[in-house]
């Protein structure tokens, strides 16, 4: 056995060397819907069911998605996580969903779906079972399931790693997305790999990730709380110079699922959330309950600039460049057209932090900027010299679209790059501008 693994090994890895990865899909961050944080493995159709894991839920999530207003803002996966399979596959060893829970079967719910519109994503895991415990894909089994998905029209596979271990896993990644491309339907391919191996190199290839995976993910799950959030955050920034340069058009790091509109967050921290995962080219999965989102978290999942610099097609991830001592970090993005998102984010949990700086400050080059304010709508003209104010609100974020009129000088952004001046320099004293 550990000879024919050894074998198995090699075969991959060569293979990987002259493979790229070339589906033609998600070229930017995939936005959609996502069953697990909210609803995770409740199968209890008979006492619950309108939350259970099941073909009624998926159909009502997606029912809100084209009658909403999501779809047209680019929502368009609805996407089964785990417990959706029997726990036997079929007399011919293929993977079947729950009968009773999933009556029409994977492939009707795939043909409800594109008939709105939308894409049906679904979730499986190269171990002997998947971390629920329902039968998994292993080495041999991975053909046969990628055709099933096929056969299904499924759009997007989320491959998990738990029950395998790290040999396995160095065979089961590249072979999936080798035997997913070969159905010849195009399917996006989410890879857990990384997470298995803390996110990092050496253990963790981006390059090869990029060749065989469309989005992958790096780190811990999201729970329904703020200090999850802040986790994932603070990872993801301590960690930026390897992010930034494993993402791009078609691969994307996923710091996993938006959880607006759930228990955990307050509307501020919601709105720091959907603005740190613009800045990042994250992937947009909601995991909320769309049948009853309050009309304020909606408003901040629909928010249309927030959305469009997310989307934005040059797919450069944005990094922190400044962490003041006091709470306050400040993100930004480079956009097409010269433009630019600029996030300011306050740690704090006191009060509303005025913070004082100007755009030379944050390298900005000489000019005359158009500002838009992303969640209040707001807009004014700002030199980069001119001193101002913004008021962010304790985990809240001020979040900016910057129209650029001069090039900006991005050679203070690549890696060690420093910032000019600080936020506290005498001469941004007396700023002018009050946001």
């Amino acid at each position: 056995m550990r000879m024919h693994l050894a074998v198995l090994l090699f075969v991959a890895l060569l293979s990987v060397a002259t493979f790229a990865l070339d589906n033609g899909v998600m070229r930017v961050p995939p936005m959609g819907w996502l069953a697990w944080e909210r609803f995770r493995c409740d199968i209890d159709c008979e006492h619950d069911p309108k939350n259970c894991i099941s073909e009624n839920l998926f159909i009502d999530m997606a029912d809100r998605l084209a009658e909403d207003g999501w779809r047209e803002l680019g929502y368009v996966y609805v996407n089964i996580d785990d417990c959706w399979s029997s726990m036997k596959r079929d007399d011919k060893g293929r993977l079947q969903a729950d009968p009773k829970r999933f009556p029409g079967g994977i492939h009707k719910l795939s043909r409800y779906l594109h008939d709105r519109g939308l894409k049906l994503g679904i979730y499986g895991d190269m171990g002997t079972h998947t971390c629920g415990g329902y039968p998994g894909t292993t080495l041999d089994k991975i053909d046969l399931d990628a055709q099933t998905f096929a056969d299904w029209e499924v759009d997007m596979f989320k491959f998990d790693g738990c029950y395998s271990n790290a040999t396995e896993q160095a065979l089961g990644y590249p072979l999936m997305s080798k035997a997913l491309n070969a159905t010849g339907r195009p399917i996006g391919y989410s890879c857990s790999w990384p997470a298995y191996h803390g996110g990092l190199p050496p253990k963790v290839n981006y390059t090869q990730l990029g060749e065989i995976c469309n989005l992958w993910r790096n780190y811990g799950d999201i729970q329904d709380s703020w200090d999850s959030v802040l986790n994932i955050i603070n990872w993801f920034f301590e960690n930026q110079e390897v992010m930034i340069s494993a993402a791009g058009p078609g691969k994307w790091n996923d710091p996993d699922m938006l959880i607006v509109g759930d228990f955990g967050l307050s509307m501020d921290q919601s709105r720091s959330q959907m603005a740190l995962w613009a800045i990042m080219a994250a992937p947009l999965f909601m995991s909320n309950d769309l049948r009853t989102i309050s009309s304020k978290a909606r408003t901040i999942l629909q928010n249309k600039m927030a959305i469009s610099i997310n989307q934005d097609p040059m797919g450069i991830q944005g990094r922190r460049i400044v962490k003041e001592k006091i709470g306050i970090d400040v993100f930004w993005r480079p956009l097409s057209n010269n433009a630019s998102a600029l996030v300011f984010f306050s740690r704090r949990n006191d009060m509303p932090y005025r913070y004082q700086t100007t755009l030379s400050k944050l390298n900005y080059t000489t000019g005359t900027y158009k500002i838009y304010d992303v969640f209040t709508d707001k807009t004014m003209i700002l030199k980069d010299s001119t001193g101002f104010v913004v008021s962010v609100n304790p985990t809240g974020v001020v979040m900016w679209y910057v129209s650029a009129p001069a090039t900006r000088n991005l050679r203070q952004f690549h890696k060690g790059g420093r910032l000019r001046g600080s936020a506290h320099d005498d001469e941004n004293a007396n700023p002018r501008v009050f946001l």
